[in-house]
């Protein structure tokens, strides 16, 4: 698996994002959807990953994922999501050790994310729970929301 910085412009990019934005909206009420729309991913205090498989022929987009800053000394974790075919096969965990690896290079002292509370929701929750996320408060701008955990781990 390769993970590069990508700008969001190629097709496979943002028809992984779309399918990212709708499953959260399906799963969640509208208002307690705190996912970063194209224009937010692209912001600056935000950097943008994608993971490509290239054992095939052509690379394979496997997954994509994000680490916006939210404060000098902390982090968070955004737009965690693997491609369907790439479901089980650690394109996740991957993703997950790159932006913890650049947290620390960054000299993060907390890397914190909030993700859905629904059954849609565990298998993430597993995976940041096997990589030492516990459940805190909310954080930063966010507010109490029976549809959201909340969770972080210090770096």
């Amino acid at each position: 698996m390769r993970i590069i910085a990508d700008d969001l412009s190629g097709v496979e990019i943002r028809a992984l994002l779309e399918l990212h934005f709708a499953s959260m909206l399906a799963n969640s009420p509208k208002g307690s959807c705190h996912f970063l729309d194209f224009d937010g991913l692209n912001g600056d205090d935000v950097t943008f990953w994608s993971i490509w498989d290239d054992s095939q022929n052509e690379p394979k987009l496997a997954g994509c994922g994000a680490l916006k800053e939210i404060a000098p000394h902390h982090g968070e974790v955004k737009s965690m999501r693997t491609h369907p075919d790439y479901l089980r096969r650690g394109a996740s965990q991957a993703m997950l050790s790159h932006i913890f690896i650049e947290a620390q290079r960054r000299g993060y002292e907390r890397l914190s994310l909030e993700t859905g509370s629904g059954e849609a929701f565990e298998p993430a929750i597993q995976l940041y729970q096997k990589n030492g996320f516990i459940f805190c408060p909310p954080f930063a701008q966010y507010v109490d929301d029976p549809f959201s955990r909340f969770m972080s781990k210090k770096i």
